[in-house]
């Protein structure tokens, strides 16, 4: 069986496509950046709102800013977005090349527009539609005001469509991540093929070419004003680009090891990683004369011997008792009636069980 599937995901030989694995691992390498920089700016903002307050509520405009620094920096430098270029894989655009250019040789202006328009512009108007589609239904559930009867309709009308849109997104994508495994499409997403574009995988020519390539290069024969303006304004963006994109290639695990740390998926393990563990029971136990025994039953007092009515506990000690029984003891031998610790009146805790 496991032979029968293995060309599902295995190149041919001499194919220069990457394998499904690849593709979708480069897809979720941004998803993933995002939420943990929103986690690490929502630190700041609650520690310190005035400074960092802007950072929360800009926070699309100022990613989106950010991300097409950095995807413009790799479109024309690589061929390739951050995250594709991190998975060593580059874009072609679409056909049968022969001769495929170099990555250093950048895209054609067409192709290399569409996919910064696709990789920037789609992830952000799908991030606001989501929160608009959450903002709607929480005016829809908890607001004292309705609008008035044809925008509520509308909006209504609206909340119930949205599944069926974003299933029919999803949808499309699944479709041609399966046409692409079967070996049936040229692209594993729907909008590489809106962009003109297919990925291929780095040859060893493509890494010799990026590693003689400078970062930021320029004509020496620059002379005019207007031309070093340019030239320096390309450089300091170059720069700021460059940085980020090396920042991000040193902390990408590092970030994704937020996002997994701070998933809902992942909050009961949290709990049980960082809950503190149960204390152990006191060293000292009293086996003198007028001591009580631990029962064998959990729900059984140590001094009646029956099960506990109005459970009450001691700080002292952690041992649970009747209240009744252990508030005579208490108070006549001000002591724990196991451990023979000092203990008081105002010592005794009493226990709710939802039952009571």
């Amino acid at each position: 069986m496991a032979e029968l599937g293995a060309h599902l995901t295995a190149e041919a030989a001499g194919d220069d496509r990457p394998s499904i694995f690849e593709a979708v691992a480069q897809d979720s390498l941004m998803a993933a950046v995002k939420p943990a920089l929103l986690h690490l700016v929502k630190v700041l903002a609650e520690s310190q709102p005035g400074r960092y307050g802007f950072l929360w509520r800009r926070f699309d405009e100022i990613y989106a800013l950010l991300d097409l620094l950095l995807q413009q920096h790799y479109l024309a430098r690589c061929s390739a977005s951050f995250s594709e270029n991190f998975y060593s894989l580059k874009r072609i655009p679409t056909g049968d090349c022969k001769q495929q250019p170099l990555a250093t040789a950048g895209l054609p202006k067409r192709q290399h527009w569409r996919s910064l328009l696709l990789l920037i512009l789609v992830p952000y108007l799908k991030g606001k539609l989501e929160k608009l589609v959450s903002s709607l239904r929480e005016e829809d559930e908890y607001s004292i005001h309705p609008p008035s009867s044809s925008w509520k309709r509308f909006y209504r009308a609206f909340l119930a469509a949205y599944p069926f849109v974003n299933m029919a997104w999803e949808g499309w994508f699944l479709i041609q991540q399966l046409c692409y495994i079967l070996g049936k499409a040229q692209h594993h997403s729907p909008l590489l093929r809106l962009a003109g574009v297919r990925l291929v995988r780095l040859t060893a020519a493509d890494i010799q070419a990026l590693e003689n390539k400078l970062p930021g290069a320029t004509s020496s024969q620059a002379h005019g004003i207007k031309t070093q303006v340019q030239s320096a304004l390309r450089k300091a963006l170059g720069g700021i680009a460059f940085s980020l994109s090396t920042g991000l290639s040193v902390c990408v695990f590092f970030l994704q090891f937020l996002d997994w740390w701070y998933s809902s998926e992942n909050q009961e393990t949290i709990k049980s990683l960082t809950a503190l563990p149960t204390p152990p029971p006191p060293v000292h136990l009293d086996h003198g004369a007028g001591s009580a025994l631990l029962p064998k039953l959990k729900t059984v007092c140590p001094l009646c011997h029956k099960i506990r009515v109005n459970a009450t506990a001691l700080s002292t000690s952690g041992f649970v008792f009747c209240y009744r029984c252990v508030y005579n003891y208490v108070k006549t031998h001000q002591r724990c009636p196991v451990t023979g610790y000092a203990t008081e009146l105002q010592h005794l805790v009493k226990l709710y069980s939802p039952e009571s």
